[in-house]
């Protein structure tokens, strides 16, 4: 545990910024303990955000600067075409990137240069759900690590701010992959928790309401998930049906399919795969030999 909170400590010295993305999860709320008088941006669509009572209450607990942002319903969708222009690609996992993109314009629009983010958390130390059924865990953890990506890197980019990712900081996660699965993946209180050994080792530090508090993706957390449905409606049964015949894509769903339509327009085609890349089987497009899901759309390769 104490090797743990060093080693955080010293990654988020080396990695400091000028501010940081603040959702109230744990990971986010772990670098502002570790980052005191950074101000702290906490982006939310209209009053249907989680996260927010969580962002308040360590707000008061670290006397933090939070700058809230309430973003509308059409707000939300009208940067999609942005976003998507910006990350080329068409990968469902867009109502995450949407509370990061609005969070680093504001930064800019304040000024900021360095933005701080808690992207890296949840894939080393076993956050997801979904990691709780694999047997050889730290294995799946050592593979994707070798090709892990954020939209945060490409959104900064693209905006000038560059981001800081402590937990993606390479001597960290060199530590992090040393640590093992019984460490990450634990029982505590009668439940299952994912990054256990990281609530533990900040546990002494930060409210027991913010420790344990459950994994939420950031679309959850920020109220983003609600686009789904608006976007899946905007096209009938019947269209998608017809389009699933004349496109080279195997869509997950309607909404997949608009954001994909919005992607040939602003994008272009999808890129064949390069000498060195095998084939995406969802969209056709070039992935890295050791990965397992397509940048592009997002598809994954069990």
């Amino acid at each position: 545990m104490y090797k743990l909170k060093q080693e955080l400590l010293l990654s988020a010295k080396r990695n400091s910024a000028e501010g940081m993305l603040f959702s109230g999860g744990l990971d986010t709320s772990i670098l502002a303990l570790l980052s005191p008088n950074i101000p702290a941006i906490n982006i939310s669509l209209e009053n249907l955000a989680p996260d927010l009572k969580f962002a308040k209450m360590l707000e008061k607990f670290l006397h933090l600067k939070v700058y809230y942002q309430t973003i509308k319903t059409n707000e939300a969708i009208s940067v999609i075409p942005e976003i998507i222009k910006i990350l080329k690609s068409f990968d469902p996992a867009i109502p995450n990137d949407i509370p990061v993109y609005f969070g680093l314009k504001f930064a800019k629009k304040l000024g900021l240069k360095s933005i701080m983010t808690g992207d890296g958390s949840d894939e080393l130390l076993g956050g997801y759900d979904y990691m709780q059924s694999i047997n050889n865990l730290d294995d799946y953890i050592r593979k994707i690590t070798k090709n892990m990506y954020f939209s945060s890197n490409e959104l900064g980019k693209f905006l000038g701010i560059k981001v800081k990712q402590p937990y993606m900081d390479k001597q960290f996660v060199n530590f992090a992959l040393s640590i093992d699965k019984k460490f990450k993946i634990r029982i505590e209180r009668n439940k299952v928790f994912g990054k256990w050994i990281l609530r533990k080792a900040f546990e002494d530090l930060l409210p027991k309401k913010i420790i344990w508090q459950n994994k939420r993706p950031l679309e959850v957390g920020s109220g983003m998930t609600k686009l789904r449905g608006i976007i899946s409606d905007k096209i009938s049964d019947k269209e998608f049906i017809e389009k699933q015949k004349i496109y080279p894509v195997n869509f997950f769903n309607k909404e997949h399919l608009y954001y994909y339509e919005i992607y040939k327009k602003e994008v272009g085609e999808i890129p064949k795969p390069k000498e060195n890349e095998k084939k995406c089987p969802g969209c056709g497009s070039g992935m890295g030999i050791f990965s397992s899901h397509c940048k592009i759309c997002g598809g994954i390769i069990k």
